[in-house]
Order: C-alpha cells, then sequence, then structure tokens
C-alpha cells in the first residue's frame, strides 16, 4: 500500500475546513501538530486573504535597515 502523499497547503485547507465545520482549535492543532498560536494565524491568515492567504509567505525583510542607517552614517 503506497504512502498518501499531502503537501502542507493541503494541510492547511483541511485544518480551515475543519475549523470553519466548527471543531475546536486547540483539538485541531494537537492534531494536526502544530502550536494554537500557528493555528490562529492560519485561520486568520484565511479569513482575511481567503485560499490563497494559505500559501507560504516570504520570511524576507521588508525593510532594509542599511539603507536607513547608510543615510545617517554618509553624513557625518
Amino acid at each position: 500500500m503506497p504512502w498518501k502523499e499531502c503537501s502542507v497547503m493541503d494541510e492547511r485547507v483541511q485544518f480551515v475546513a475543519r475549523r470553519l465545520a466548527g471543531e475546536q482549535m486547540a483539538d485541531l492543532c494537537r492534531e494536526f501538530g502544530i502550536s494554537r498560536k500557528t493555528g490562529y494565524k492560519i485561520f486568520d491568515r484565511y479569513k482575511e486573504c481567503g485560499v490563497q492567504g494559505l500559501t507560504d509567505r516570504s520570511r524576507r525583510h521588508q525593510k532594509h535597515s542599511r539603507l536607513r542607517f547608510s543615510n545617517v552614517t554618509g553624513g557625518v
């Protein structure tokens, strides 16, 4: 019997669907092996952006600290 293959996106969609069906957040998080903080983050992203909110987001910084400090040191 082959292993079931599922993606992170599939897991998140299942998580949200079960939460919308009324299951408790703590029980779902325990079953999916994630913290409640992560569970709420996933669910809030779904409420904000729909299914597209469940995709991975970049962890890259939005602001570059070097650019900000280069202006300060350039004038010294």
